[in-house]
C-alpha cells in the first residue's frame, strides 16, 4: 500500500455569517499549518489568541452540537469545520474565529468546503497516520443509539435515522472521500424536530437558527426554504456529523461504521473507544532493531539524566523518540534481578509497582528532554486506571512507552504509559508527577 502523505491549506481562505446557537456574526479564517500539527481552532477575539486542539480529551459537552475546550476557552459546534476538513484530506489547519462559535451558513459543510477549495490543497513531507481496525468496537447508550465500527481497508459511513415514533426512518451508506463527501454529504443540512424547538430555545440555544440554516420537521411535514436535497439527508447529515466527530479522534480510521440513531453524545463515546484502541496499537508497535543517532540513549545518558542508581534503577536504555510527547524505553528482566531473592523465589515474577516505577522514569526522562533540563527530580502524585494484565518474568524484555497528556506547566505533567513484553501489553497506566529541583 502507498504511503498516504499529510495535507494542509495551500493558502489562507475564509467566510462570515451567523452562528447557530449563539446567533453572533463570526468571522473564520483556515490557514495552513506545519506538518503533525493537527486541527487547532485559535480564538482571535480572546486575550492572547489562545488556541484549543481538535481533541477528543478536550471535549467538554455534546448537547445538539460538539463543544471543544481547555481552561476557560471554550469552541462551539466545531462538527460541521471539522467533518469538512477530515473528509477533503486537510490534516493540518489552524481554524481562526472571532467568536465562540463557526458561521453556520446554510446548515451543510457546503460553506466549509468551498473555503476548504479556494484555499487549495498541499501534500506535506510527512506520512499520514491511520487507526486500522482489527477487531470490531461497539458502544450502545441509554438514548437508544448504537454505534459499530468493524475492519475494512476504507473509511466508511453507513447509517440508519429514525425520529420519533420512526417517522423519517432513513438508511445511507457511503466511502468517505473527497469527491463522495462534497457530492454525496456535505450538502446535507442539519435538521431538527419540532417539539425540540421550544426546550433549546430555554437552554439559549439556535439564536441564530432560523429555515434559511436548519430544516424544521412538524409531524409528518418539512419546513425548509427549499425542498430536500435529498430523500435521505437527515440520515446523510448524520453521516456529516460522525465523520466531524470522529475527526476528534486526531488519526484517520480504516474501518467501517455502522450506526443506528446515532447522536454527538454516541459519536464521542466512538471516538474514545477508538483513542484507546489506538493507544494500545501503539503500545503493540516494538521496534524491531535498535535505532542509532540523537534519538536513542544508552545506559550512561540514561544516569547523566536520571539519578537512580541500582537497585532502582528501572531503565536500561532509551530506544527513542516520537515528535516531543512520545518516548520508548527498554528493560532487560534478568533472574539477578535482586527483588526475585524475596519475590515468590519458587515463582520469579517482576513487581507489578516497579513496572510501574519503570514507566514513570522513561517518562521523567521525555519530561526533562522537553524542558532541556536534567537538574531535576520526578515525584509521583497519582496512578490512575493501573491495570497489570500479564505477569513479567526472568528473562522477558520490557518495552516502557511513555506518552505525554497533559502538561500543565513544566512542573506538573501527566502521562499514559504501558509496558510491553512479546507485543502484549502487561501493564499500563496514567501516571502524574510533579518536578523538583535537585
Amino acid at each position: 500500500m502507498a504511503v498516504e502523505l499529510q495535507q494542509t491549506l495551500a493558502n489562507v481562505a475564509g467566510l462570515s455569517g451567523t452562528s447557530l446557537h449563539t446567533g453572533e456574526k463570526v468571522t473564520l479564517t483556515l490557514r495552513p499549518a506545519p506538518a503533525d500539527h493537527g486541527v487547532k481552532f485559535r480564538r482571535k477575539d480572546l486575550k492572547d489568541e489562545p488556541t484549543v486542539d481538535a481533541s477528543i480529551a478536550n471535549l467538554k459537552t455534546v448537547e445538539r452540537a460538539t463543544t471543544i475546550g481547555e481552561g476557560a476557552v471554550r469552541v462551539h459546534t466545531v462538527e460541521h469545520v471539522l467533518s469538512a476538513l477530515c473528509a477533503m484530506g486537510i490534516d493540518n489547519a489552524i481554524v481562526e474565529m472571532d467568536a465562540n462559535e463557526p458561521p453556520i451558513g446554510d446548515g451543510s459543510a457546503v460553506p466549509y468546503v468551498e473555503v476548504i477549495r479556494r484555499g487549495g490543497i498541499v501534500q506535506q513531507e510527512a506520512p499520514r497516520r491511520f487507526f486500522d481496525v482489527r477487531e470490531p468496537l461497539h458502544i450502545e447508550n441509554k438514548a437508544g443509539s448504537l454505534l459499530v465500527l468493524l475492519p475494512d481497508d476504507k473509511f466508511r459511513v453507513s447509517c440508519t435515522q429514525a425520529g420519533p415514533n420512526g417517522r423519517f426512518t432513513q438508511f445511507f451508506s457511503t466511502e468517505i472521500t473527497p469527491a463522495v463527501y462534497e457530492r454525496e454529504v456535505a450538502p446535507a443540512r442539519t435538521f431538527v424536530y419540532y417539539e425540540d424547538v421550544a426546550p433549546l430555545m430555554e437552554k439559549n440555544l439556535i439564536k441564530g437558527g432560523s429555515l434559511e440554516n436548519a430544516i424544521v420537521v412538524r409531524g409528518d411535514s418539512v419546513l425548509s426554504k427549499e425542498p430536500l436535497r435529498f430523500p435521505d439527508e437527515f440520515a446523510r447529515h448524520k453521516v456529516l456529523d460522525i465523520v466531524g466527530d470522529l475527526a476528534l479522534v486526531g488519526t484517520r480510521i480504516r474501518g467501517h461504521v455502522l450506526a443506528v440513531k446515532p447522536g454527538h453524545a454516541a459519536n464521542a463515546e466512538l471516538a474514545r473507544c477508538i483513542v484507546k484502541e489506538l493507544a494500545k496499537s501503539i503500545a503493540l508497535s516494538v521496534p524491531r532493531t535498535m535505532p542509532h543517532g540523537e534519538g536513542a540513549l544508552d545506559i550512561q545518558e540514561v544516569m547523566n539524566i536520571l539519578p537512580h542508581r541500582y537497585p532502582f534503577l528501572m531503565v536500561d536504555r532509551i530506544l527513542g523518540f516520537e515528535g516531543e510527547t512520545k518516548i520508548t524505553g527498554m528493560k532487560t528482566v534478568s533472574i539477578n534481578e535482586p527483588y526475585f531473592i524475596g519475590h515468590f523465589p519458587g515463582h520469579p515474577v517482576m513487581p507489578g509497582v516497579l513496572q510501574v516505577e519503570a514507566m514513570a522514569q522513561v517518562a521523567s526522562i521525555l519530561l526533562m528532554k522537553l524542558a532541556k533540563s536534567s537538574s531535576r527530580i520526578g515525584y509521583f502524585m497519582s496512578a490512575d486506571e493501573v491495570k497489570f494484565r500479564k505477569p513479567v518474568f526472568p528473562g522477558d524484555t520490557l518495552f516502557i512507552h511513555a506518552e505525554l497528556i497533559r502538561a500543565r506547566s513544566n512542573r506538573i505533567a501527566k502521562a499514559h504509559c504501558s509496558c510491553v513484553v512479546n507485543e502484549t501489553v502487561v501493564s499500563e497506566g496514567d501516571l502524574m508527577f510533579t518536578f523538583l529541583d535537585k
